[in-house]
């Protein structure tokens, strides 16, 4: 029998320690699950995405439990549908709330009346109380209210919620006359110099829309009319949007920066309507330069144009759209706890998601509407 050598077992098992690491090193990491019909059933035939990536981006948002609640996604890419999907309890025809992204609604109205001589970017809005000899707050301009920087003191969001403004305005003292205490506050800033997103800005954008509608009419059923007739008859229905309902406050104001509801579908068109520069079928309904004027960075905040967003600096981790950056000129209108319509010219592309995320959700959330952004090349 040859003599036992114990010198050969370290040379033996350093072998065999090596050939593990290797097979680990070379082993391929686990295939993610397979996707259920539910999930695969979302994306249509012609998605312009590989169909299992585009799938598999949506079902996460609806199954990621770091971003909220996920109500609606709805993917349009060249004018057609490529993915649409609901949580359980709702469906295409549920009409689901704007938030702030009836600001952009407002946005379009107030372009339309613009278009029609009925106001002017660069002078004073009609609104009384402003244009008494001596009130500062008439040199505001138009033009100011659109891109957030009027100076007015509004606070959109503090340490203790019941004392903002936008709370004060929609829920408290505010409420029944929200354009009147919008409008008596006083100026904290020369007007043009300071940006403060604030919704309290874009009703008074919406009573200067009924002012001029109803000649400056202080009934409520006049202006709730006037208003809700414009929309109507001049955006809701030639875009075929006949979900929408607009909410009006006491005084018939139309609640123009928070309270529009409709369904995915009729949001998706309106971010297709904005992506055509206004058009639609034929129609100009806005002028394409308004469209423009409304996605070109302020002055005086570069992620923001006219009541609308923007991902010019979505590079940075504070952006609102971060980290959908690219491709550039995407625009976004975007409402409290996670509602978003993101529209990519360059990519033919309207994103929508509809839900309920809390701050730190909406992190994550965006992180994943950007995985369904980069299934589409910019062309």
């Amino acid at each position: 029998m040859p003599r036992f050598r114990p010198a050969l077992i370290v040379p033996l098992a350093l072998a065999a320690s090596a050939a593990a690491s290797l097979a680990a090193c070379s082993s391929q990491p686990d295939a993610p699950p397979p996707l259920d019909s539910k999930a695969l059933g979302a994306v249509t035939k012609d998605a312009g995405a590989p169909t299992e990536d585009l799938a598999r981006a949506v079902d996460t948002l609806f199954t990621d439990p770091e971003l909220g609640e996920t109500r609606a996604v709805l993917v349009m890419q060249g004018g057609k549908i490529a993915a649409e999907r609901y949580a359980p309890g709702y469906d295409k025809d549920t009409r689901m709330i704007s938030w702030s992204m009836a600001k952009t609604v407002t946005g379009v109205m107030i372009g339309m009346l613009v278009a029609d001589g009925q106001l002017r970017l660069d002078q004073s809005p009609p609104i009384p109380r402003w244009q008494r000899p001596g009130d500062p707050r008439g040199e505001i301009t138009l033009r100011q209210l659109l891109q957030m920087r009027s100076g007015l003191r509004h606070t959109e969001a503090g340490p203790v919620p019941y004392e903002s403004s936008e709370v004060r305005m929609l829920f408290l003292d505010g409420r029944d006359n929200m354009a009147a205490y919008a409008e008596s506050q006083p100026l904290e800033a020369e007007p043009g110099a300071k940006f403060e997103y604030s919704s309290n800005t874009t009703v008074i954008l919406a009573d200067i829309a009924a002012r001029v509608l109803t000649g400056n009419s202080d009934d409520p059923e006049t202006r709730r009319q006037a208003v809700a007739g414009f929309l109507r008859d001049r955006l809701f229905g030639p875009l075929g949007m006949t979900s929408m309902v607009p909410e009006f406050d006491a005084h018939g104001t139309l609640i123009g920066g928070s309270l529009i509801h409709g369904t995915a579908r009729d949001w998706a068109t309106f971010g297709e309507f904005l992506r055509h520069g206004g058009s639609w079928k034929g129609a100009q309904l806005v002028p394409r330069q308004w469209v423009t004027f409304m996605t070109s960075p302020s002055p005086r905040e570069k992620n923001y144009g006219a009541q609308t967003w923007l991902n010019t600096t979505a590079s940075q981790e504070d952006d609102p759209l971060h980290p959908i950056s690219q491709p550039s000129g995407i625009f976004a209108a975007i409402g409290h706890m996670g509602q978003y319509i993101i529209v990519s010219p360059k990519q033919r592309l309207t994103v929508v998601r509809l839900g309920h995320s809390d701050e730190a959700e909406r992190r994550v959330l965006l992180n994943r509407i950007n995985d369904v952004v980069d299934l589409y090349p910019a062309r």
